[in-house]
């Protein structure tokens, strides 16, 4: 492929970015339109050389939509194997610097093990308020000058990868403020996390989102993409599905959970179809059919 070629097909998906998100990401419309515009002059290549490509701060509840959206422009610009995913309850402690940046006898360091695999995608750091403070003085590195020296003496290249942070920092706030607007709920989560961050590390950071408590109508429409999406995967399996409209109301009131987000949704959903189609499976069925809710209003069922 020419270079003209590669030109309009990185152009063709900018332009379908941000629906794609919205396909995939529910409920937090105000964060997408702000996270594209980044992707987009990093995928254009309007960021500083020296620097990351982009960086965000994704700030909110659990199982709002943070890991999620990262994974979904990742994988949709790039490919779900170029993102590098770093737990940070992991490196609670100093000693776990060295299982980033190696150790004296040699050790590579999982950053560098990343950077082995590839030299452009998405470094995630999840949940960063629990990373020890000398595994944070790393992050001024790199979202200064994209750059991360190990303990060998090696300088890594980090300026074609793009960097998310994110953190349930200040989410109690975002329940208590729930009959608030979102201004009023982002700034005061904006404060509270200036406050727990080190200044010169929050300036660094191109974008800082807070992702909205997902409500019972977001959570429903959820509930409708990821039934769509296990029927589409159990297809995939040879398993034929057609849905009863009981379905998706015993998905919601198994799933729906007003403090954990789309989480429990995704396990009610995956359960319930699964262990309906294990079932007719084990009688010696192909397991296609009709799924409905059985008799006991307790479990799926698959009726051929």
């Amino acid at each position: 492929m020419n270079t003209a070629d590669e030109n309009k097909k990185v152009i063709s998906k900018l332009q379908n970015l941000e629906g794609h998100l919205r396909n995939r990401i529910r409920g937090q419309d105000q964060a997408l339109t702000r996270i594209v515009s980044v992707l987009q002059r990093g995928e254009l290549n309007l960021t500083k050389g020296m620097r990351p490509r982009g960086s965000f701060l994704f700030l909110g509840p659990t199982g709002v939509g943070k890991t999620e959206v990262t994974l979904a422009f990742t994988e949709f610009l790039m490919g779900k194997d170029r993102l590098f995913r770093f737990d940070m309850s992991e490196y609670q402690n100093q000693a776990s610097l060295a299982v980033l940046i190696g150790g004296e006898l040699g050790e590579r360091g999982t950053l560098a093990m990343a950077c082995d695999r590839s030299s452009y995608g998405t470094l995630l750091f999840d949940e960063i308020e629990k990373a020890h403070s000398r595994v944070m003085d790393l992050f001024l590195q790199i979202l200064d000058a994209a750059r991360v020296t190990m303990a060998s003496g090696e300088t890594l290249n980090l300026s074609g990868f793009y960097v998310v942070l994110t953190s349930n920092i200040a989410s109690a706030e975002i329940v208590g403020l729930q009959h608030s607007s979102f201004a009023t709920m982002e700034r005061h989560v904006l404060g509270h996390a200036q406050q727990s961050m080190r200044p010169e590390l929050y300036a660094r950071i191109t974008e800082k989102l807070v992702f909205n408590k997902l409500t019972y109508d977001v959570q429903l429409d959820i509930a409708q993409l990821l039934l769509a999406q296990e029927l589409d995967f159990m297809r995939g399996n040879g398993h034929k599905l057609m849905a009863d409209p009981s379905v998706l109301p015993f998905l919601v009131r198994r799933g729906f959970h007003p403090r954990l987000g789309a989480r429990p949704m995704r396990d009610a959903v995956e359960k319930s179809i699964g262990d309906a189609v294990a079932r007719e499976l084990l009688t010696g069925s192909d397991g296609c059919g009709k799924l409905t809710v059985d008799e006991s209003g307790e479990r799926l069922r698959v009726m051929r």
